[in-house]
């Protein structure tokens, strides 16, 4: 089966928020054997509206729809539903239920703008909302499916695994899809299409799978897709494929699928029952708040010190004055000296330091704005690496996170 989504606002139009849901979508329906082979954005107007509706069915199996179905005048998702499909709006009982209940949860009046949201249209299966108080609808009609859920992601996401995959995992398409993705950091994307080199000796050509290169400032994620119609041989074929990719660039995977680099460098902690603190000066913080994304962090993440100034470096760290005044506050001494001194002070197996040049001012000739440098200290130990980062002063920060915890990795798995 083939699906189109739609996605409902003018403010995905004007760019006023990010269009998350559609990937969201894509990849839940995938799982599922569905193809997404078309997105497609609309803004609030009811005759273009209509008309995206038209040319999806005409097209597609499954239309998936989302956004615009709110209590306010400019949501008219569900008007020109009834419109499409030639009914009109009747009260279902436990969505209004549903309203009620969220309202005296939350010791808010109730308006009838407010219990007008139990209206659904006529001819539709009911999808509750458990997270709002707009329902969701879902239209069966000639092996054609049309849903229809709130923009709101948690909404959109409760709908989606309460009733919608769970729908179509009762009725196989006979396509299966399955998706691996390898994650990997500190290498360029020509770099690492070399190291890996002719993608038809990881799988035949037309063997229904394909190998997608998708790079983020943080690294370049390896996607593996592989369709077919037995399904064992489809997920056989998504491991010998991961283990050719693992075999030429291992060093750099340091991850699959949705695991994140921080949740890896903490496992690898708590593993070995090591513990890590962190000073962090171009970064402000964003590591330590990384590391204390993952539940469980607080048995190997002692303390963090954001020493910002020259003052606190010397201060709280005891960074002498003579390295900065000598080499500056952006050198490798004052990383060694950084991260040599939280991990003394926090009495941790593991200390981690950046100092850099986020710009856009701040830099020279010498140190120019991207400059950055990573210390890094334990029993065996103290250095501190240089990398040159470019981009915008939040990309700075985000890469120079990502190359400190990735330093940890590799210390921790001994890669040289």
């Amino acid at each position: 089966m083939k699906a189109e989504i739609i996605s409902i606002g003018d403010e995905l139009l004007i760019g006023q928020v990010v269009n998350t849901n559609q990937a969201y979508i894509a990849e839940k329906l995938n799982g599922v054997g569905i193809v997404v082979d078309r997105m497609t954005t609309v803004g609030d107007d009811e005759p273009s509206i209509l008309q995206t509706f038209e040319s999806a069915v005409t097209t597609h199996d499954v239309v998936v729809v989302t956004g615009g179905l709110g209590p306010t005048h400019d949501d008219i998702t569900r008007t020109a539903v009834c419109t499409f499909f030639k009914t009109d709006l009747i009260l279902n009982e436990e969505a209004l239920k549903n309203v009620r209940e969220i309202f005296t949860r939350r010791n808010l009046p109730i308006t009838k703008l407010n219990e007008e949201q139990a209206l659904v249209p006529r001819g539709s299966t009911v999808m509750q909302n458990r997270f709002g108080t707009a329902p969701g609808h879902f239209f069966e009609n000639e092996k054609k499916f049309f849903i229809v859920m709130p923009g709101v992601p948690a909404e959109m996401k409760g709908m989606m695994e309460g009733f919608v995959i769970p729908y179509f995992e009762k009725k196989p398409s006979g396509m299966f899809v399955r998706h691996r993705t390898l994650k990997t950091t500190g290498i360029a994307e020509s770099h690492l299409a070399e190291q890996i080199g002719d993608v038809h000796l990881l799988f035949e050509p037309d063997s229904g799978t394909t190998l997608a290169f998708l790079p983020s400032p943080l690294g370049v994620r390896l996607r593996v897709t592989v369709r077919g119609k037995n399904l064992a041989l489809v997920e056989e074929t998504i491991r010998q494929v991961e283990m050719k990719l693992r075999s030429k660039a291992q060093k750099y995977i340091y991850a699959a699928d949705d695991e994140d680099l921080e949740h890896v460098v903490g496992r690898l902690l708590a593993e070995r029952k090591m513990t890590i603190a962190v000073a962090e000066s171009c970064t402000g913080g964003l590591i330590a708040d990384r590391i204390t994304d993952v539940a469980g962090s607080s048995s190997y993440f002692e303390r963090a010190m954001t020493a910002y100034s020259n003052e606190s470096k010397i201060a709280e760290l005891g960074i002498p004055v003579f390295f900065i005044e000598k080499f500056g506050a952006v050198s490798r001494e004052v990383a060694e000296a950084m991260a040599f001194g939280v991990r003394k002070k926090s009495n941790t197996d593991i200390g981690l330091s950046t100092t850099g040049i986020a710009g856009p001012t701040g830099g020279s000739a010498e140190k120019p704005v991207g400059l950055v440098w990573i210390g890094y200290s334990d029993k065996n130990e103290t250095i501190a690496l240089r990398f040159n980062f470019l981009n915008d002063r939040r990309r700075v920060k985000e890469r120079t996170a990502q190359a400190a915890l990735e330093i940890v990795r590799r210390k921790l798995l001994k890669i040289v």
